[in-house]
């Protein structure tokens, strides 16, 4: 299990066990976190899992690929460093202690 912080936009923080192998987008979703809709359920077809990746992170994530890209496009208020899908990221114990912040909305 590995620790990930989601933090809502106004603030609220919920610290989470997410087990490895999972998404970070199905950490959210099993642990009832508001603020990651993930539409299409991880498949990288929306936008509705993105999150601003703290900058102590964003070096430390695998990088985007190109369908991650096009589907930021989508997202509201997209990032160029900081904007990733959770759908996209897999928990593995080189993620202990990842924070995400969710956007204002979902798009």
């Amino acid at each position: 299990m590995t620790k990930i912080t989601y933090v809502e936009y106004g603030g609220k923080e919920h610290i989470v066990d997410v087990a490895n192998g999972l998404s970070v987008m199905e950490g959210a979703r099993d642990n009832g976190i508001p603020g990651i809709e993930a539409d299409c359920g991880g498949a990288c077809a929306c936008s509705t899992c993105h999150v601003y990746v703290d900058d102590a992170w964003v070096d430390k994530l695998p990088a985007k690929d190109g369908m991650e890209e096009d589907m930021l496009d989508f997202a509201y208020e997209p990032d160029p460093v900081k904007s990733r899908l959770t759908c996209q990221i897999k928990v593995t114990d080189a993620l202990e202690g990842l924070r995400v912040q969710m956007p204002e909305k979902q798009i």
